[in-house]
């Protein structure tokens, strides 16, 4: 299977908290890639202003789907507020056909 979705969450994540958030990312990075639906690709992109997970999926209704999973909403979700600012900025997007 190949990526066609991508599911983004883009997260201002202070210097002092970056620890936390990787360790949080290195925990469900596998468990994610294991076991979500259509789960191909998981990615951490870290910038001076912002952290951003890009997750791959085999389609947006697998994206749509993780983000009201058990991992996302009991774990990963619950793990990574306390290290962000203000409220993170989540996007799924679709790869063109035929790329």
């Amino acid at each position: 299977m190949s990526v066609k979705a991508y599911l983004e969450v883009t997260m201002k994540i202070p210097a002092a908290n970056r620890k936390v958030a990787a360790k949080v990312y290195t925990n469900y990075r596998q468990p994610f890639l294991d076991t979500a639906a259509g789960a191909q690709t998981k990615q951490l992109l870290v910038r001076d202003e912002d952290v951003q997970v890009l997750h791959g999926f085999d389609s947006v209704e697998h994206a749509q789907a993780y983000l009201n999973s058990a991992m996302f909403t009991k774990h990963v979700f619950p793990g990574l507020q306390p290290t962000w600012e203000g409220k993170p900025e989540v996007r799924i997007s679709l790869l063109p056909v035929g790329r």
